[in-house]
């Protein structure tokens, strides 16, 4: 066995007892994030081996916590891919309109750059008192941070450009002030948000809801957690409801595939169609 064979070894191993111990489940995640991510935490943690890394985590439960963010990816950016935004805006919205009440499923909000921004979008087209927002994630420093809705103010200026291209109807700074080099988000937008524990690995539906919005995490995950995340996306929308992913990621291969149709191809929205 060389040593490539001997590290993916390890690594099964060291899912299974993350499962196993903690019940957080990453066994079919994609195994080159994987490999990449688990190797910057063990150099962070001075680990040499797999093992040893497993060994620390099994025994000390601060470390595990400390070390999700290796085995989570949290990277997002408030109107990411404006044009995914500006669809919403011109083509979903207008049907959610029709609905006396609306719920908005945010599946892996991470750190709630896009949670914050929905809500910001739903403000200005008068929908957001009258809808609820479920901002899911598995990582509880991650959730805790897109609560708070502070970030850096050296970010705002790329947000604000992504913002006017998404559609924005104002500036961005009518809805932040800022202190000590952070932008603190309104407290008025969070309202209607719910913050909630949620894994698409192990966890089931929670809510029917009219969009979910679910960027940059398939890509992360193998095909048959795609297709169970896909599958619970399916089992909460309504008839006929929304689906956005990520812009390098698609539902083409997937088996949900005929359960759904092309709303905007480029931005990658859905509909449900069964």
């Amino acid at each position: 066995m060389n040593a490539v064979e001997l590290f993916d070894l390890e690594l099964n191993i060291l899912l299974e007892a993350i499962y196993q111990r903690y019940h957080y489940d990453f066994r079919d995640y994609a195994v080159s994030s994987l490999h990449r991510r688990v190797r910057q935490a063990m150099d962070r943690y001075r680990c040499a081996s797999v093992a040893e890394f497993q060994h620390r985590l099994m025994h000390e439960p601060v470390l595990f916590a400390q070390s999700m963010h290796y085995f989570t990816v949290q990277v997002s950016e408030m109107f990411r891919d404006p044009g995914y935004f500006l669809a919403l805006r011109e083509q979903v919205v207008p049907v959610l309109r029709t609905y006396p009440s609306c719920k908005v499923w945010v599946a892996g909000c991470s750190t709630g750059e896009e949670v914050w921004s929905l809500a910001i979008l739903f403000q200005e087209e008068g929908l957001l008192d009258r809808t609820v927002i479920y901002a899911t994630d598995i990582n509880p420093d991650a959730l805790t941070a897109a609560e708070k809705g502070v970030f850096p103010v050296d970010r705002i200026a790329q947000f604000s450009r992504s913002y006017l291209a998404a559609g924005g109807r104002s500036s961005l700074s009518d809805y932040y002030s800022t202190a000590y080099g952070g932008a603190l988000f309104d407290r008025g937008l969070k309202r209607n948000i719910v913050f909630a524990d949620h894994s698409l690995a192990t966890d089931a539906v929670f809510s029917e809801v009219h969009l979910v919005s679910c960027r940059n995490v398939l890509i992360y995950f193998k095909r048959s957690l795609q297709d169970r995340a896909v599958g619970l996306f399916h089992e909460a929308l309504v008839h006929r409801g929304f689906l956005g992913i990520g812009s390098k990621e698609s539902l083409q291969f997937g088996v949900h595939a005929p359960s759904f149709e092309v709303l905007a191809r480029e931005q990658r929205l859905y509909r449900k169609i069964a």
